[in-house]
């Protein structure tokens, strides 16, 4: 039956199309350029719920989480000009991430553009290179087929941004018009002499690895593929923070393909014959700064399915490459008879590798083992519980000790953007009440979205936030001390009260000086009923999970 047309305002239009369309969150800080957006909110809030936010950033990381916890975009919305510029980051971490989210952008009147009028931006040129479409709907009657064309361009292929400039006097302005169907994401298939190949490729290897990664995956897909890899025994990694794509637990997980690489496994993956990616875009963190296959022909075999094409010989040749969702592939992928006892010793030994890797954390200087508490951390918490962080050094510790096990366990920026954690815990509160969610963050990451503790008291969502207080910027300090070491620059910081500051904001707050007294303060703030910041104090010599400041300056006075 063909929609009726109705009268209504832009605001209200647009209102019912991203709510027609399944859109079940938008995140932002109100603005008067969109007003009629905010109206037509009003009307359909009991499906389409406005969280308020305290600045745009922080707002954009929400919608980014909500994106990557659900498969579904969330709505970011912004004013012009200041607006829009804090809400790039989380724009520009969605595209690296291929995340689905649609950025609407409240813009002057279309009587005013192009006179630099208060606050004026071209989203088109700002946005180009950060979102897979940018574009600005002028007429009313334009927006359903806009919000649609943005809805099937953010989840089909590759997902990823778009972003919508929405002119002032578009949104008050009144039309009739339709509503548009809920939209229906468009995935490619493998063909079946792709498959043909892979089985061959595959059924000759003696030491094969397959690397996971990407956004657009589903749980059925995870689970599916995990049954093909225990069954034929093979061994598979997870390129940067995409380490629930595989319960860790599983006896083909071999470890993390990222930032900090396992040397072992770094090997491992230098040394496989046959190397099938699936979803991972083989960038620089993937493959340790193009370190791990060589460009542009690998001497591994490759084999590459990506579900943007344009993703696919971008770096490297592949033996076959594959333009194809991953639930499609993995459903091709499992119908393959392959003979695992081949390489069976292979698999154990990486398995073998990987377990030492993550046992028991080196002691380093100070009363609090990070590594201990992560892993503390890890067996507390029950399997869906989920766990977000954005960057710094601190990060290290948690993908090394902290074991993923259920689907969408694991929420991080692989654009390492800093101060994702807290926003994206709280976003996936909101959105899932029922899991438990828990945000590391470093002293300086905090500092970054760490006003989003407002947004939690105020809806109720109880996170937990773990701050890793070491007094500095750690990644840099880092790479300084190696560099320039003893010429410490700009990378030194003065903390408040972490504990108090989260007392502040209506919160439970606790400071944990020596690795005893953390899980009793865990286990008090998973029963305080409202969210929780538990402050450790690490000593700054602690830089890593495996060296100290110290030692990274003297082999930076050795190197000179």
């Amino acid at each position: 039956m063909k929609p009726q047309s109705q009268v209504r305002h832009g605001g209200k239009i647009l209102a019912d199309a991203l709510a027609g369309h399944g859109v079940e969150y938008a995140f932002g800080v109100p603005g008067e350029s969109f007003l009629p957006a905010l109206d037509g909110i009003h009307d359909v809030r009991d499906r389409l719920k406005f969280i308020i936010c305290r600045q745009e950033g922080g707002a954009s990381y929400m919608a980014d989480a909500v994106g990557k916890l659900t498969g579904k975009p969330a709505a970011l919305f912004v004013t012009r000009g200041p607006g829009a510029t804090n809400g790039s980051v989380g724009v520009h971490t969605a595209f690296q991430d291929s995340t689905p989210l649609i950025m609407l952008i409240g813009q002057v009147g279309n009587d005013m553009v192009d006179r630099e009028a208060f606050q004026e931006i071209d989203y088109r040129r700002m946005y180009g290179e950060m979102a897979k479409w940018v574009a600005q709907i002028d007429r009313a009657e334009r927006i359903p087929e806009y919000i649609s064309h943005a809805m099937h361009t953010a989840t089909s292929g590759r997902p990823g941004p778009v972003v919508l400039a929405l002119p002032e006097d578009m949104l008050f302005s009144e039309a009739s018009v339709a509503d548009a169907a809920h939209y229906k994401p468009v995935r490619a298939a493998p063909a079946p002499a792709d498959m043909q190949e892979i089985a061959r490729l595959l059924s000759q290897a003696k030491q094969p690895l397959v690397i996971l990664g990407g956004g657009g995956w589903d749980a059925t897909a995870r689970e599916t593929l995990r049954t093909f890899l225990e069954k034929n025994q093979l061994p598979a990694g997870a390129s940067f923070r995409c380490q629930d794509l595989l319960d860790n637990r599983s006896a083909s997980y071999v470890g993390h393909v990222g930032i900090g690489i396992d040397p072992a496994l770094a090997t491992r993956v230098r040394d496989a014959d046959v190397v099938l990616v699936i979803g991972a875009r083989l960038g620089e963190m993937t493959t340790s700064a193009y370190t791990l296959f060589d460009v542009p022909v690998p001497r591994q075999t490759l084999i590459h399915v990506h579900a943007g094409a344009e993703e696919l010989g971008r770096v490297y040749q592949g033996a076959v490459l594959v333009n194809s969702g991953y639930a499609e592939f993995v459903a091709a992928l499992s119908q393959i008879q392959l003979d695992g006892s081949r390489w069976s010793a292979w698999t154990q030994s990486a398995r073998s590798a990987y377990l030492a890797y993550v046992g028991k954390p080196q002691t380093l200087p100070g009363a609090v083992q990070y590594g201990e508490i992560v892993q503390q951390v890890s067996q507390a918490l029950p399997d869906d519980a989920i766990i977000c962080n954005g960057a710094g050094n601190f990060a290290t510790w948690v993908h090394r000790y902290y074991t993923y096990r259920g689907w969408r366990t694991q929420l991080a920026p692989t654009n390492g953007s800093m101060g994702y954690g807290v926003p994206a815990a709280i976003a996936a509160k909101i959105a899932q009440p029922h899991r438990t969610c828990v945000a590391f963050a470093g002293d300086g990451d905090f500092l970054m979205n760490g006003q989003e503790l407002a947004t939690a008291a105020q809806y109720g969502a109880n996170v937990i936030v773990i701050v890793v207080n070491n007094g500095m910027y750690g990644t840099i300090r880092m790479h300084q001390e190696r560099e320039y070491p003893g010429r410490v620059s700009g990378t030194e910081l003065k903390n408040p009260d972490f504990a108090a500051l989260a007392r502040a904001y209506g919160a439970h707050g606790e400071t944990v000086q020596e690795t005893a007294q953390f899980a009793p303060a865990f286990a008090r703030a998973m029963a305080a009923g409202k969210p929780a910041l538990i402050e450790l104090q690490l000593d700054p010599e602690a830089i890593t999970p495996t060296t100290t400041l110290s030692a990274l300056r003297a082999q930076g006075f050795a190197k000179k």
